[in-house]
């Protein structure tokens, strides 16, 4: 039977109703796995799935937003000044009669290429130096761990400020002012994994054979630390995205007229909070839910990809 699909067999006068019925379920069946497996997940990770279709419905306004957005997210109009939500400004307006939900879907590409970019970026960094840390051990391992230990004295948000303080505001500069408290953070998580994989008989067999610490860091080494490196990648990006908001609303982060959540949050949060509350209430409520579908999604993955969890 292998090769028949079910149209061959339909045309062969041979073969009966029976056999082209089971065809067809075998052909189907593949779909029919992906969607019980799907279906399992929700089951079993009703959160992590919320979380996810969060996050999916980011990225589908990121991409369509061009045809999603009923308004220019730049253009002012004087005459639609502080407008309530109706028919036509489903958000309402701001101070410069442009549109919020527009603004806020336009948004949502800011937020998560500055997410994307600095999280990746950052956790990228983090897996190889961990790595190469735990690799290598000795006084590389000793310097290296003292750094990170400064480095991680810092809060998030005080150490970005200062970044963005010395390199100036602007989109480059604060994806910059992420990245950094980021690398130390996952090059602690991934060392810890690393050093267990160190002692494995493989990577001992690997230096025999005359391999280099390259190749054995990257080909034999790296490989077996993606799940903490998921992980950590996933819950970097809904932090990249609340520190992003973070900055802007304090000046130092994206400039106008980009559209950028905490930009808006900025423009209203004070001065409108009673005469105009949709003015900060609905980016607050973008910036809420991204950062929580991230949280939810990367909790969801570790308990996936974490073996110790899987089983219970």
């Amino acid at each position: 039977m292998r090769g028949w699909t079910q149209e061959s067999a339909m045309a062969d006068p041979a073969m009966t109703s029976v056999d082209t019925a089971v065809l067809g379920a075998v052909e189907d069946l593949p779909r029919k796995l992906w969607f019980v497996r799907f279906g399992e997940l929700c089951r079993k990770q009703p959160l992590g799935a919320a979380g996810g279709l969060i996050v999916l419905v980011m990225l589908l306004a990121t991409v369509f937003a061009n045809v999603l957005s009923p308004y220019d997210p730049e253009a002012a109009s004087f005459e639609h000044m502080l407008l309530p939500p109706s028919t036509d400004f489903w958000f309402g307006t701001d101070a410069f009669g442009r549109d919020i939900l527009t603004r806020i879907i336009y948004g949502a590409r800011t937020a998560l290429f500055v997410g994307f970019t600095a999280a990746f970026v950052g956790a990228t960094a983090g897996l190889v130096l961990g790595v190469a840390s735990a690799y290598f051990g000795g006084l590389f391992d000793l310097i290296f761990q003292r750094v990170v230990d400064v480095v991680m004295a810092f809060p998030l948000i005080v150490l970005a400020l200062a970044v963005v303080a010395t390199l100036g505001a602007g989109t480059g500069n604060v994806i910059i002012a992420i990245t950094i408290p980021f690398i130390p953070q996952c090059a602690r998580v991934v060392r810890s994994s690393a050093l267990a994989i160190r002692e494995i008989p493989y990577v001992d067999a690997a230096r025999a054979l005359g391999f280099g610490h390259a190749r054995i860091i990257l080909r034999h080494m790296v490989p077996n630390v993606m799940a903490p490196y998921l992980i950590m990648l996933t819950t970097f990006v809904g932090h990249a995205i609340l520190l992003e908001a973070s900055l802007s609303y304090l000046g130092l982060g994206v400039q106008e007229p980009t559209p950028a959540w905490g930009l808006m949050l900025q423009g209203g949060a004070e001065e409108f909070a009673e005469s105009a509350p949709w003015v900060p209430i609905f980016p607050g409520l973008a910036i809420t839910l991204a950062v929580f579908g991230f949280n939810l999604f990367g909790d969801a993955l570790r308990d996936i990809l974490d073996p110790r969890l899987r089983s219970r």
